[in-house]
């Protein structure tokens, strides 16, 4: 009798290399999302802005232009890794005014002496 040949595993495909030599970083606090019918556009920004100082527009440093599977992707993505931080590290609030803790009482001023 003849052996018969196993059939080989299907092989996961060798990962995609990748070229960093132009990544240009930046930090964003902003951003807006811009939906058209055949992408979706990304701005992200500083917004410097304060209680203080609302008028401060906010300057865009990034655009970034995905087609709807690619921005799925993203999402997925970003949805799994926040998953894993908020297990690690808590809950990641994102209404300012519920972050902010109460002010502890002040002690009365000492007078000069």
């Amino acid at each position: 009798m003849a052996e018969q040949a196993k059939p080989e595993a299907p092989r996961a495909p060798a990962p995609q290399p990748i070229d960093e030599s132009k990544v240009d970083s930046q930090y964003a606090n902003f951003f807006r999302v811009t939906n058209t019918g055949e992408e979706l556009i990304v701005d992200f920004g500083l917004n410097a802005a304060t209680v203080e100082s609302q008028h401060i527009p906010v300057v865009l440093g990034q655009r970034v232009v995905l087609n709807h599977f690619t921005a799925k992707r993203l999402f997925q993505a970003l949805g799994l890794t926040l998953e894993r931080h908020e297990k690690t590290f808590g809950i990641v609030e994102t209404n300012v005014q519920r972050r902010i803790l109460p002010s502890a009482p002040q002690a009365p001023a000492r007078p000069n002496t």
